[in-house]
């Protein structure tokens, strides 16, 4: 008997290798059979003005695999169905960047599963995609739909859809539920408190009661003082989420199997993850309702938001109380399950006016105002929270009412409370500088 020696087993298995490779690399691609529209028409969401009406649909993961045969999830990339109905005297363009800046060409979406087709079947690929791809213009009388191929948004997704023609441009705007996250929605939550325990304030009570809500999170027995609690938001649903994702602020997902191993994932090899979880905060004895992030470069750095219901209402609004922190690094801890926590930009006032200013420029934005409840720290005698990470604040917290109706920003209003810089941080710093001078240096450099 013969045995196979090391290096000739190795090559068989080299060989093996290269030639299933080829062989994946050779495969042909076959279009699907014909579907109808009908089968994502029933969700498609619709708006119009009378001249111009327009359809929109974002294809689920089952849906783009009974029509592209594809795995378009896998690319990042999303199928958004549209159908123009032209009723006006004069034709119009579809802008394509309205619906994302960095949409995908038809060869382009083919060109990134060429790896695993022979040149015919990537031909045939791209023939198929252009064939189903949306196409300018749509003549008066007419109706014209096809597919635009975007970046994958999961959650809750924005499609603009703005219209060109030669003496004016329409735009159309549409919020779409994407399924797939697990993650409560606004509705979801406020659906879940009971109308008994809802409360309603009145404009000469308002001040008063944000002032005495609770001032910072606790962990889960309601022990210990976390991150302050430095926004209010007024607004139901309808008025939060479309200001909330024109800013590009995202959902992220409750912690379970799945959840944990895409942030690993992230964190490890740099994959794409904006709706990684956030760690449980509490507040009236609850994690937080609703958790929402604004992802940077990596998942190391971040902007992470919690939201908690109140059983408090304003003009017939809900009221949120919140917190907001800036991820600027990960360390290493012992007061954390993981062994890790984010470490936070010690700067909450920083922080807090930043999502201020981003909401500006929502469109959402009705009325803002500033009222205490949080506490004072400074730079030399900070606060801290759970995980042993120091932070310094003015002791204010962000009163932010919000609207459905687009505001301008030179029609913003203000409540004629507290002002940042004029609080008791300011007064604090103002002691310390004195003290300092006294002893012949400042306290604060």
């Amino acid at each position: 008997m013969t045995t196979m020696k090391p290096r000739s087993r190795y090559s068989r298995l080299a060989g093996a290798l290269i030639l299933a490779l080829l062989s994946s690399a050779c495969a042909t691609y076959r279009p699907p059979p014909p579907v109808d529209v009908s089968t994502w028409r029933p969700h498609a969401s619709t708006a119009g003005d009378g001249k111009i009406q327009v359809k929109v649909a974002v294809l689920t993961d089952r849906e783009v695999a009974r029509v592209f045969g594809l795995d378009l999830r896998s690319r990042w990339i999303q199928a958004v169905w549209l159908e123009v109905r032209n009723d006006d005297r004069v034709p119009y363009w579809l802008l394509f960047p309205s619906l994302d800046p960095d949409y995908f060409s038809p060869d382009e979406v083919a060109y990134s599963f060429h790896g695993r087709l022979s040149r015919q079947g990537y031909r045939s690929l791209a023939e198929y995609l252009r064939s189903h791809a949306y196409r300018n213009p749509v003549y008066p009388g007419q109706t014209r739909s096809g597919f635009v191929f975007v970046n994958l948004d999961e959650g809750l997704k924005e499609v603009d859809v703005q219209l060109l023609s030669g003496h004016e441009k329409k735009a159309f705007t549409f919020f779409i539920e994407v399924p797939g996250l697990h993650t409560r929605s606004f509705k979801d939550v406020q659906r879940s408190l009971s109308p008994e325990g809802i409360q309603e304030i009145e404009e000469g009570e308002l001040r008063y009661a944000l002032t005495y809500l609770p001032c910072c999170t606790t962990d889960a027995d309601g022990e210990g003082e976390g991150d302050p609690l430095n926004l209010i938001f007024i607004g139901n649903p309808e008025d939060l989420v479309p200001a909330f994702i024109r800013r590009g602020w995202r959902p992220a997902e409750d912690t379970y199997w799945d959840s944990i191993v895409k942030t690993v994932g992230s964190f490890l090899f740099g994959h794409r993850y904006r709706y990684s979880p956030v760690s449980p905060l509490y507040v009236f004895g609850r994690k937080q309702d609703i958790a929402l992030q604004k992802a940077r470069d990596t998942i190391n750095r971040r902007n992470h938001l919690r939201l908690w219901l109140t059983p408090l209402r304003y003009r017939n609004k809900a009221i949120w109380i919140g917190q907001i922190s800036r991820d600027i690094g990960v360390r290493f801890t012992l007061k954390s399950k993981t062994g890790v926590t984010h470490k936070i930009d010690p700067d909450m006032d920083e922080t807090r006016n930043a999502i201020v200013q981003d909401m500006l420029f929502s469109q959402g934005l009705v009325k803002l105002g500033f009222v205490k409840g949080v506490g004072v720290s400074t730079p030399q005698a900070p606060s801290y929270n759970l995980t042993g990470d120091p932070y310094f604040t003015d002791g204010l917290r962000a009163v932010l009412f919000m609207d459905r109706k687009p505001v301008l920003m030179k029609d913003i209003q203000f409540f004629d409370w507290d002002v940042p810089g004029d609080s008791g941080f300011q007064q604090v710093r103002s002691r310390e500088s004195d003290a300092g001078a006294a002893g012949g240096a400042s306290a604060i450099d």
